[in-house]
């Protein structure tokens, strides 16, 4: 009897341990909000999306409102093609915009939506024009640099 105690403690925390690498690894792969709702598409076009990734949320006012669904780059007009997918049950106007936005100083990014005032809100297959790239960490290094050492030069 002793035994068979210890072999189903042992069974559980298997189990336990299985569970926890199942929950690691959908936390990495970052599928763990994974949801079923009615979706519809929308498309936008960046310049550049600095290191947005498949599934990274789109937010409105600090609200999940969908997700990234797919991620192409156009060779004709050398910009990324970003595939939103927003819930059904939240509507935005056609003139919305979008912004690439950073969690924290160096969170993952994710996307941003801003309502216009259109009275006519995006449907399936729509895309959105007003977009706004992703502020790359290192060029906002580069570009305080370049103004200090031109401040510099000016000094003297």
């Amino acid at each position: 009897m002793h035994r068979k105690t210890i072999d189903v403690w042992v069974g559980l925390f298997v189990l336990l341990g299985l569970a926890a690498l199942v929950f690691l690894a959908l936390k990495a792969g970052n599928m763990s909000t994974l949801s079923f709702s009615k979706t519809y598409p929308v498309t936008a076009r960046f310049d550049n999306i600095g290191g947005l990734k498949p599934q990274a949320p789109v937010k409105s006012a600090g609200v999940v409102v969908g997700r990234v669904g797919d991620i192409r780059f156009d060779d004709k007009t050398y910009q990324a093609h970003v595939t939103l997918d927003l819930d059904a049950g939240h509507k935005f106007p056609k003139d919305s915009s979008l912004k690439i936005l950073t969690a924290g100083l160096l969170g993952e990014q994710y996307i941003g939506i801003v309502p216009g005032g259109d009275t006519v809100n995006l449907a399936a297959g729509d895309r959105i024009n007003s977009t706004q790239s992703a502020a790359v960490l290192e060029d906002l290094i580069n570009q305080f640099i370049y103004s200090k050492a031109a401040e510099g030069k000016d000094s003297k």
